[in-house]
């Protein structure tokens, strides 16, 4: 009898791993644990969803704000906004509790509300009881990462939990923390919220991932159009709360101290996985860089799955629904006794940057990694303006580029940094997981819309290589 416990069941990479094996020959038993209030994963409840929801508002207001037709410049009832986000994120929830719960209605699977925490190899405490499944996997997500920083535990911060509930805003902030979370709620603030805003980069430019002029192009579209100061090559010291209730955050710019004052500080500074409570001391399993593989098993025990944004190695929802599906095929390929499936993704990212007006898209490789990666490339780039159809949609900023192989024209990669940037990501992880030669690409719309940006990059790329 083959019984297999999924520990943070509600999020998506367990659900996932759930509905794979609750139907599957090999699995006798299975145990799901969650002890989520009210439950549904972080994505729903705290994540992607709800701030979409709240980017949605700011990307009205700033196109109507850039739009010269438009007479006055709409304001953003916060109340309806939040009310608005808390309805549609209850609905998504209930709808995955119903998984959970539908899943739970079959005799050989049981669903415990309580915490899961290790008392040895593969032995779990769960409540009052103790499980001892065959196979354990581990779906417990992300948790906000808060700095080692001298002072903050005496200053009141907020975090991106914080500003998706918020219906009142201060007149001024300091920001730590430009990735992800950093560059989808800075232009929220400023737009909707109107604080003027100061962020603290570390390098010279945000988006790690992207080639250089990707994260140029950001601190121009911050600084031009949503007026917030960026500091970079800039590293916090130490922060204090002043006379008045404010913060005062210390800085190193460039080597030369400086502070900052504002209203109120926010932390933006990413996440963490979520193994505090696990007790994974009690066992074999070490969180340290390697300690989950490409068939998503723990290093130290096999029949130990690491699943989502707990394996520390991309927090991104489709892989962790990705990662689910594999590792829940590869606990039944493990039973059989048959080789196991390694999971290496195409390089997909799509940050909902410029209040979701200019979302940043990248799939497959960048002109760097892919030169890094020893292809001799061929890259063209191509601004958004030069694109009449941006301009009608009073969002003619940003820029694409295409990376292309120069020997046999293989499309490697995709970025994207303009309006629907984020919605021809999907084109491009086709074409880029299909091998496409750019020759063999379409250079044509059928219809002028957005994505005539991609025409003209194929066409550069596939002159470039010789038709």
């Amino acid at each position: 009898m083959v019984h297999v416990c999924i520990v943070g069941a509600y999020g998506s990479a367990g659900v996932a791993v759930a509905d794979d094996l609750v139907d599957a020959p090999e699995v006798d038993r299975l145990t799901l644990v969650d002890d989520g209030e009210p439950g549904g994963g972080l994505c729903i409840l705290r994540g992607c969803m709800p701030s979409k929801e709240l980017l949605s508002a700011a990307a009205h207001r700033y196109q109507a704000r850039h739009d010269h037709r438009m007479i006055d410049t709409p304001e953003v009832d916060l109340e309806a906004t939040v009310a608005t986000k808390d309805e549609h994120v209850a609905n998504y929830a209930a709808h995955r509790r119903g998984a959970v719960d539908m899943f739970a209605e079959e005799d050989h699977v049981e669903f415990v509300r309580d915490t899961a925490r290790f008392v040895d190899d593969r032995t779990l405490a769960v409540g009052d009881r103790t499980l001892d499944p065959d196979y354990v996997v581990v779906a417990t997500g992300s948790a906000v990462n808060v700095p080692d920083l001298p002072g903050l535990e005496d200053v009141a911060h907020e975090t991106s939990r914080d500003v998706l509930d918020a219906t009142a805003f201060p007149d001024s902030g300091v920001v730590m923390g430009f990735g992800t979370v950093g560059l989808e709620l800075v232009p929220y603030l400023s737009e909707v919220g109107g604080v003027d805003l100061t962020v603290v980069e570390h390098d010279a430019r945000p988006l790690d991932r992207a080639d250089p002029a990707f994260g140029d192009e950001i601190l121009s579209l911050y600084r031009e159009e949503f007026g917030v100061e960026i500091l970079t090559h800039t590293y916090e010291q130490s922060v204090e709360r002043t006379g008045d209730g404010g913060v005062r955050l210390h800085v190193e710019r460039e080597g030369t101290p400086e502070t900052v004052e504002a209203d109120r500080l926010y932390l933006f500074t990413g996440r963490r996985p979520n193994l505090d409570r696990l007790g994974l001391d009690r066992t074999e399993l070490a969180p340290e860089p390697g300690w989950v593989t490409e068939t998503l098993q723990a290093r130290d025990d096999p029949r130990v799955y690491v699943v989502g944004d707990v394996n520390g190695r991309d927090a991104i929802l489709h892989v962790a629904k990705e990662e689910g599906f594999t590792a829940a095929e590869n606990v039944r390929r493990q039973v059989r006794g048959d080789d196991l499936r390694t999971y290496d993704p195409t390089d997909h990212y799509v940050v909902f940057a410029g209040a979701s007006v200019y979302p940043y898209a990248r799939v497959g490789h960048s002109t760097a990694s892919a030169e890094a990666a020893g292809f001799d490339v061929v890259t063209a780039t191509r601004r958004a303006e030069e694109d009449g159809v941006f301009e009608t949609k009073a969002a003619a900023e940003g820029l694409a580029s295409l990376v292309v192989d120069r020997t046999d024209g293989t499309v490697l990669g995709y970025q994207g940094l303009h309006y629907h940037a984020d919605v021809m990501a999907k084109t491009m992880q086709v074409v880029v997981e299909a091998g496409t030669d750019v020759r063999d690409l379409p250079d044509r719309a059928y219809h002028p819309t957005t994505p005539e940006i991609l025409d003209g990059l194929f066409r550069e790329t596939a002159e470039a290589v010789g038709r």
